[in-house]
């Protein structure tokens, strides 16, 4: 159970913060960098949720994320290590990553096949969830990053529920486009 009663508490001051299970990083650590940018994509879902009003199953599907991303900041946040924790860590599970698939297959069937690349933008909902899709690859590169780093662990779970973040929020994006008709396709070469 979380329970904030004192927002600052002076601890970070030195450039360093706490994860989940106690040892401090620097604030610039790969691992810090990996969870902040998913709260960063976060934060992207909850600027385009302003804009998905009329589109209610869609903004359930966002909302969902939205929880399910701090899930995926908690898990990034508490680091598996060789002494067994005290407590339940809680990471991504396979199933996310599937509810994730079938959401965008459920999107992605009204959709007409893409005939070139979409250019981010579109309505206000569009454009906001594509900003949110590319803040989730950066994530999803710092937690590749991450994975291979020496000494450190990222689940495979977890790794595979950013992916198919990113996908599914192209498809949202294409969805809240008037299912697309109003998307901004890119035309190769147009301004030569």
């Amino acid at each position: 159970m979380v329970k904030l009663n004192k927002i600052y508490t002076r601890t970070g001051d030195k450039g360093t913060t706490a994860l989940v299970s106690g040892p401090r990083r620097l604030k610039h650590d790969l691992r810090v960098e990996a969870y902040g940018t998913v709260d960063e994509a976060n934060s992207a879902i909850g600027v385009a949720r302003l804009h998905t009003g009329g589109m209610e199953k869609l903004d359930a599907m966002l909302f969902r994320i939205q929880n399910d991303l701090f899930d995926l900041g908690a898990d990034l946040a508490t680091p598996e290590t060789d002494e067994p924790p005290a407590y339940e860590p809680l990471r991504i599970v396979d199933s996310q990553v599937t509810r994730l698939e079938n959401e965008i297959d459920d999107l992605n069937a009204t959709l007409e096949p893409l005939t070139s690349f979409v250019l981010p933008g579109g309505n206000a909902a569009a454009a906001n969830l594509h900003l949110a899709r590319t803040i989730c690859r950066r994530a999803e590169r710092l937690m590749v990053e991450l994975s291979v780093t020496e000494a450190e662990i990222v689940s495979p779970a977890a790794i595979k529920y950013a992916n198919r973040l990113s996908d599914f929020l192209f498809v949202a994006a294409r969805f809240a486009n008037d299912a697309g008709k109003a998307d901004i396709l890119w035309v190769p070469g147009k301004n030569r």
